[in-house]
């Protein structure tokens, strides 16, 4: 009855948006990934799909039945541990991971590759969810600021194995939870915003240099993606072919699109077409109309996520929220960034398009908790009624 009864309570835009964009991205990986899975990997045409499908199919019923089921108030009484569990998690892929492209972020499980870094951007949530959502604990603005020291120290860890897309993602929902507290922070400001200029011009610096390899802060393959200007000019480079296919896929697309299946930029141009560069097959297959259709639906569902957070009923239900809200949109930002070439490639999935099992575990973890937070918001606004 009572799994019945939170069912009901269910934010109907949330899951009406979410099931479309996981079908429609089912749907793409398919279309994009017949070839590879057949002539580079001598696996059925349907490899890919059934693998992405079983994994949403599993955590959606795992969502469905366990995750809307768990009050948000139980992350409270584990949240002492959630940094030694973050830290934990990124010290062991340093210790037993695997390399893969460059760098040391999964730990084979089987035949699964674990990315605890993805897993780390849920737990950075629910860390601060639980650590602010005690007003008690804030007895001046700068007591805001120590629990952001492990989290922090999470960032450093995952750009250290190296993985600076997913370090960019977590430190921006770090920052984007951190902006949203209901607390005057200008003194803080103050520091932070003339630091970080400093910072992004140390980095840039030590880039122009050459002193970023040379240290051996960055490998020469990850300092190759900053120059991500003039892509079509560097086609021979790897960063330049993949951008570059993508723009040829994209002009492929025009208006109207190829249609279905009908991409030519999937058939081995562009390498990996159904993970981060999605998106350019999409634009070809659907065109310019069909991609602004999937982009309205992106835009539903972050509304409806924002208004969850909006109309909660305590701040730590707000925060869970709102970080989901901020988890899915940075996700789409760099994604889109790095494969129209205006920003430097960084592997970040496109939210519900993009082939992967970690991503898509955290992405449907995060919606099961926000579902949660939209039937405790009805919860409490039966109880006023």
């Amino acid at each position: 009855m009572k799994l019945k009864s939170n069912i009901a309570k269910l934010d109907k835009l949330l899951l009406i948006t979410s099931l479309l964009l996981f079908f429609y991205g089912l749907v793409m990986v398919f279309s994009s990934s017949t070839v590879a899975a057949v002539l580079a990997y001598r696996e059925s045409s349907y490899y890919f799909v059934i693998r992405q499908g079983a994994v949403e199919i599993a955590f959606l019923l795992i969502a469905l039945g366990v995750i809307i089921n768990i009050p948000t108030k139980f992350y409270s009484s584990f949240s002492k541990i959630l940094p030694w569990v973050m830290l934990g998690l990124l010290i062991a892929v340093r210790l037993f991971g695997q390399e893969i492209n460059g760098a040391k972020s999964w730990i084979p499980i089987g035949n699964f590759n674990f990315q605890s870094s993805e897993y780390v951007k849920t737990l950075v949530i629910i860390f601060m969810a639980t650590y602010y959502g005690d007003k008690k604990k804030w007895t001046s603005e700068y007591s805001l600021i120590p629990p952001l020291a492990i989290p922090l120290i999470c960032v450093a860890l995952i750009a250290i194995e190296p993985d600076l897309g997913t370090a960019i993602i977590v430190f921006g929902i770090i920052a984007m939870i951190f902006v949203a507290l209901p607390i005057k922070k200008w003194n803080i400001y103050k520091y932070v915003i003339p630091a970080g200029i400093l910072l992004l011009l140390l980095v840039f610096f030590l880039f122009k240099t050459g002193n970023l390899v040379n240290s051996g802060i960055m490998t020469p393959a990850q300092a190759s993606r900053f120059n991500f200007l003039k892509p079509c000019d560097r086609y021979l480079e790897k960063t330049g072919y993949q951008v570059c296919n993508g723009y040829i896929a994209i002009n492929n697309g025009g208006l109207y699109g190829l249609g279905l299946g009908n991409s030519k930029q999937k058939n081995l141009y562009l390498p990996e077409a159904y993970t981060d560069f999605i998106f350019p097959i999409i634009v070809e297959e659907f065109g310019l109309i069909g991609t602004g259709i999937l982009f309205f639906v992106y835009m539903l569902l972050l509304f409806s996520i924002l208004t969850i957070a909006r109309h909660a009923s305590n701040l730590r239900n707000s925060i869970l929220a709102y970080g989901t809200f901020a988890y899915i949109l940075i996700h789409l930002i760099i994604n889109l960034l790095g494969v129209t070439g205006l920003f430097i490639m960084t592997g970040v999935p496109l939210p519900f398009m993009s082939y992967g099992g970690s991503f898509v575990i955290n992405l449907i973890i995060l919606l099961g908790i926000t579902q949660r937070v939209a039937i405790e918001n009805k919860s409490a606004k039966l109880k006023k009624a």
